[in-house]
């Protein structure tokens, strides 16, 4: 098995970081709606951060809005972060291993697709999060495909060939709750007859 860092650095050398992209962009532009709509709608400036953020298309999209004072990237992967550096933007990005790393600062909005089921133990970077890293009403949402009710995603780690945490939806819930985290909601992106959907987790500090 691959470390994930590794497999990702390699699919960003040849370019299929693209492909993510494409693939992952219906159910991050729900999540991101649903996110900044709230901070629409108590008008306030926030701060973004998207943990493993890849080649950093989340992070220049909600730069764009006029309410984003700042948008940070984080990734393990160095050729992911020189990908999305080479992109511009007015952005900022880290390279740092997700299951380690403290943050020196507060977010409001913290966004994640496709990376917790990677992580060493994600009970506890999501702790962190709760702890650390957000700011009081501040948001987290992420999106996963890897769950056990998406039967499709069962083959997954054999197929990429590194480490998997495979839990139930049921108990992404409980993480998102023991961390702290309140009015914690969980549903399906994108569901339709071939595809279970992205199963999305969200709460708030």
């Amino acid at each position: 098995m691959r470390k994930a860092t590794e497999v990702f650095g390699k699919w960003a050398e040849e370019g299929k970081d693209r492909g993510m992209e494409k693939s992952h962009t219906i159910p991050v532009e729900e999540m991101i709606n649903f996110a900044l709509k709230e901070r629409l709608n108590i008008n306030k400036n926030f701060s973004f951060l998207d943990l493993g953020c890849g080649n950093g298309w989340v992070v220049r999209n909600v730069a764009k809005n006029e309410l984003c004072t700042s948008a940070v990237g984080i990734d393990g992967a160095r050729q992911m972060i020189n990908n999305a550096e080479s992109r511009g933007g007015d952005t900022e990005y880290i390279v740092a291993n997700i299951n380690s790393y403290n943050s020196t600062e507060k977010y409001d909005v913290i966004h994640s697709m496709e990376v917790l089921y990677y992580l060493e133990n994600p009970s506890e970077v999501v702790r962190n999060i709760s702890d650390s890293w957000l700011n009081k009403g501040g948001r987290l949402i992420v999106g996963i495909d890897h769950y056990y009710e998406n039967i499709d995603s069962h083959s997954w780690q054999e197929k990429v060939g590194t480490r998997m945490l495979m839990l139930k939806e049921s108990e992404w819930v409980q993480i998102f709750e023991m961390a702290g985290l309140g009015d914690v909601e969980s549903w399906r992106s994108n569901k339709h007859t071939d595809w279970a959907g992205t199963l999305v987790l969200t709460g708030k500090k």
